[in-house]
């Protein structure tokens, strides 16, 4: 039960859908694979306590998923939970996922030079990150003010776009958003004091290696030659320099909860740029953002 307390909106999605005939969809990046249950945070059966949940442990760590690969299998799922009278609670913070399916985005499934992606992953290992960050920054300014500066994956991802298309991610963004969108929805994001918020992550960091975090990234080491986005993760990636013997223990936790932390307040500014969020409070505690959501 202490496990289900720190995820917020776990929680609370689930005891939503019990009131409203829901059912979830998730929208979180990393619970989409396969074998990663501890680093990704996914629920498990007990949490979910009946509740049926969608777009969960469905992709190989091998291979690659994009947006637009979300998109319809999400919008698929979406209307399947309507047909069946019941209604679709979409749950997670990976902002991409979540604009697709509000904005009517339709990214292009872009298929990507492998040979060049290497070279600029061999790129960031022997000049360092900051150097394709720069160089990202000079392309699309406006993306990478959403950009951490650490965020290896979505600066290639900038970089190869423009490889790709010739066009900047913000302008293949804008010229997409032209379709109309098929749902009614309301937005809410959750929130809470900010060192609670810390607090919550560093305990959820620690919860995790005692379930066995390092042990499960080393066995999808062992098993697959590669993991083109899923040791990309938050959580796993500092732990598979770990095993590698880049950094330290300690420096992986440490690492862990930094980049954690860092992604949080990542995530709370994507979406106050979403013009008519509701925002939710959980320190104001589950029923009470039950009733805020039935009120609105």
């Amino acid at each position: 039960m202490q496990d289900l307390q720190l995820r917020g909106k776990t929680a609370l999605s689930i005891e939503l859908a019990k009131k409203i005939n829901g059912e979830v969809i998730s929208a979180d990046a990393m619970q989409i694979y396969k074998e990663m249950d501890i680093g990704s945070a996914k629920p498990s059966k007990e949490e979910m306590q009946g509740i049926p949940h969608h777009m969960l442990d469905f992709v190989s760590p091998d291979k690659r998923y994009s947006v637009a690969e979300y998109k319809k299998q999400a919008t698929e799922c979406i209307k399947e939970v309507i047909a069946k009278n019941r209604m679709p609670i979409v749950v997670g913070g990976t902002g991409l996922y979540i604009n697709s399916l509000i904005y009517g985005i339709e990214y292009q499934d872009i298929k990507f030079d492998e040979k060049y992606r290497k070279q600029l992953e061999k790129r960031a290992e022997q000049e360092g990150v900051e150097v394709l960050y720069k160089e990202a920054c000079k392309i699309d300014e406006k993306a990478m003010k959403n950009i951490s500066q650490n965020d290896k994956k979505r600066i290639i991802r900038v970089l190869e776009i423009y490889k790709e298309t010739g066009k900047t991610k913000t302008q293949v963004e804008e010229e997409s958003r032209k379709n109309e969108v098929e749902f009614d929805y309301k937005l809410y994001v959750t929130n809470m004091d900010r060192e609670k918020l810390y607090d919550r992550i560093n305990k959820r960091v620690d919860i995790m290696l005692e379930q066995g975090l390092i042990e499960e990234v080393k066995k999808i080491i062992e098993k697959y030659k590669e993991y083109p986005t899923a040791m990309q993760g938050l959580g796993y990636k500092e732990t598979k320099e770990y095993l590698e013997g880049k950094i330290s223990k300690e420096e992986m936790i440490d690492k862990i909860k930094q980049e954690t932390r860092r992604y949080a307040k990542r995530q709370l500014t994507w979406f106050r740029k979403n013009v008519g969020a509701i925002w939710l409070d959980m320190d104001d505690g589950i029923e009470a953002n039950i009733t805020k959501i039935l009120n609105t």
